[in-house]
């Protein structure tokens, strides 16, 4: 399973988002999750609109870069036409296609991203049951904002279909993880036994205690 940690490894929700959260997940070899935002013409890192202390996106870039053992960047897109000044961000530190994609973008900005090759993860939630630009995706985010609605059959499908899929666990929206976990878990031990198993993320507020539960299944 690729765990990606939501906005870093932290214990206070006021770390989430800050370079050393971001950093302390990528050293344990977690991806991250994380929000991109623009502030004066500069790339920030900000789930909400930022302010002066935001972290500058080519701070955490640079450390990435200097972390053999970090994972996957989840870039969540928090603004319209930032296409020019992320490629060229992350082009620019040879980070390339197969340590990142974008997502959460509007549809028209989504378009943007598509037309210059960066991978980008479409969304699938009970909200969206039909997600956007799913055949020119490289990845669908699997969301659950009100309800556990993702079961064995909707992961097995995007698998033997071929497609990536990130699954948003429920903590995130303020509901207990466990019961969804137990579900997925099962998902992905079938995943693996049909070697799917690389298709399959989690993003979570508890990286740690992800890894060693579906390492049960590897």
């Amino acid at each position: 399973m690729i765990i990606l940690a939501h906005r870093g490894l932290w214990r206070q929700p006021a770390e989430r988002n800050s370079l050393p959260a971001l950093c302390a997940a990528l050293r344990e070899g977690f991806g991250v999750e994380t929000d991109v935002r623009d502030r004066d013409g500069e790339l920030v890192i900000s789930h909400d609109p930022p302010g002066a202390g935001a972290v500058a996106l080519a701070d955490f870039l640079d450390a990435y870069k200097g972390i053999p053992q970090a994972g996957l960047l989840a870039l969540n897109v928090k603004a319209d036409g930032l296409q020019p000044a992320l490629a060229a961000a992350l082009d620019s530190r040879g980070i390339g296609a197969a340590h990142y994609f974008v997502f959460d973008m509007a549809v028209p900005d989504a378009l943007g991203y598509l037309r210059r090759g960066m991978p980008s993860f479409t969304r699938k939630s009970e909200i969206e049951p039909v997600p956007a630009f799913v055949d020119h995706a490289a990845g669908i985010w699997l969301d659950c904002f009100e309800k556990d609605w993702i079961n064995e059959r909707e992961i097995r499908e995007h698998c033997d279909a071929g497609r990536t899929i990130a699954l948003v666990s429920p903590e995130l929206h303020g509901r207990d993880w466990r019961k969804a976990w137990e579900t997925w878990r099962k998902a992905y031990r079938d995943a693996l036994r049909l070697g799917h198993g690389g298709r399959i993320m989690l993003c979570t507020d508890h990286p740690r205690e992800a890894k060693a539960f579906f390492d049960e299944a590897d």
